[in-house]
């Protein structure tokens, strides 16, 4: 298959290797058994590169892939494949990872075609979720593609090779000799020479929900200067199966970074689209998030149930909006008429019994707590006379 070591071999005195899972242009990756903590564990060994561009051969990259992947080492997110450890064997470093048990996105679109708006939606936000958490801790993931998303057997959706994975077959595209991502995939600044942002994530995300629910990739050519060409000048044909997730994939498919769609707005459209809603019309940068509705809305949030949220333009369109209740104001309005009605009654009362109060102190005697006439405020609980005053 390739010269990695065959199973059983132990890698660092600790992680002996199983069965292979997979191997690419980056390398093999194995099931392995981390004999410390008795756990399973992915383990990736980082193939040199055949053709390395620089004088210095395969170290530079090496050392490259070894600093990214420390980096992706500190921060951990439940859509992130945790990267556990980093070691180096034969002048090479094997990255330890999470091992996660499904079948990766490009998988399950080679066998099963385009997925509906809505499952590409789900799968696009928590996508986005892993890439906010490592671009909070300053780590870019640079190949964001169906290939490095896994879905897991246990309904997570997952993201793995944060900033570590070469691109198969791309070395000496740019000038630096760094590896720059799989050319389909790439942001148009990229393309141009540019250094990677979380712009440039985010554009890669677009490109994947283009291929996830179109059935191929917008700016694919027969050769990768060409592809990248086409990304770098050319608009990406129109959408004709993404429905209401067409807005966020043309939104975060603006070759200006500056006017994508924000990361927060566009993992909250996703959200609204997954959960049956109709997301945001337009695909322009939009203003500030939306809050999330409190727990225990009756919407059920993004979480559970149909969500929509609040002051979203799209959401419920053409649908007959319902009969007003009775305003706050106008039931306070018919509370106090019957309070000062039951007081006018009881002075009323008072004053035609006074001549019995031959004490002078007045015979009609009111109860220290005030009166206890209740009056009901809806379908709740009686309140007393003494207790309206939240009410105002």
């Amino acid at each position: 298959m390739s010269e990695v070591p065959g199973t059983g071999r132990v890698i660092a005195d600790r992680y002996r290797l199983l069965d292979p899972l997979g191997e690419g242009g980056a390398g093999i990756v194995w099931s392995a058994r981390d004999e410390v903590l008795g756990r399973e564990v992915a383990v990736k060994e980082v193939r040199a590169p055949e053709e390395a561009p620089s004088a210095g051969g395969s170290e530079p990259s090496y050392s490259r892939l070894e600093r990214e992947a420390r980096a992706a080492a500190r921060f951990s997110h439940r859509n992130a494949v945790a990267v556990h450890d980093v070691v180096v064997q034969d002048a090479r470093p094997w990255i330890v990872m999470e091992l996660v048990r499904g079948l990766a996105l490009s998988d399950v679109l080679a066998a099963d075609g385009p997925l509906s708006p809505r499952r590409a939606a789900r799968i696009g936000a928590e996508v986005l979720a892993a890439l906010r958490a490592a671009h909070d801790a300053g780590v870019l993931h640079s190949d964001v593609k169906p290939g490095n998303v896994l879905l897991g057997n246990d309904g997570r959706v997952m993201v793995k090779d944060f900033g570590i994975t070469p691109a198969d077959g791309l070395y000496g595209l740019t000038v630096t000799g760094e590896p720059i991502g799989s050319p389909e995939y790439l942001a148009p600044e990229r393309a141009l020479g540019r250094a990677p942002e979380p712009e440039s994530d985010l554009w890669s995300l677009g490109v994947l929900l283009y291929a996830a629910t179109e059935g191929r990739t917008p700016f694919g050519r027969d050769t990768a200067p060409g592809t990248l060409r086409a990304v770098s000048e050319e608009e990406p044909p129109p959408l004709r199966r993404a429905g209401a997730l067409a807005p966020v994939i043309e939104g975060l498919l603006r070759k200006d970074p500056a006017e994508r769609l924000t990361a927060s707005d566009a993992e909250r459209r996703l959200r609204i689209l997954a959960a049956g809603g109709t997301g945001s019309p337009g695909g322009g940068a939009a203003g500030p998030p939306v809050p999330p509705p409190a727990e225990g809305a009756a919407d059920g949030g993004p979480g559970g149930g149909t969500a929509v949220a609040a002051g979203d333009a799209g959401a419920g369109a053409g649908t007959p909006e319902p009969a007003e209740p009775p305003s706050r104001t106008g039931i306070l309005v018919a509370v106090g008429a019957l309070v000062a009605l039951l007081i006018a009654g009881g002075l009323a009362w008072a004053l035609a019994n006074g001549d019995d109060d031959t004490d002078g102190r007045g015979g009609g005697k009111v109860p220290s707590g005030g009166a206890t006439v209740s009056v009901r405020h809806g379908p709740g609980t009686p309140v007393g006379l003494a207790g309206l005053a939240h009410l105002v």
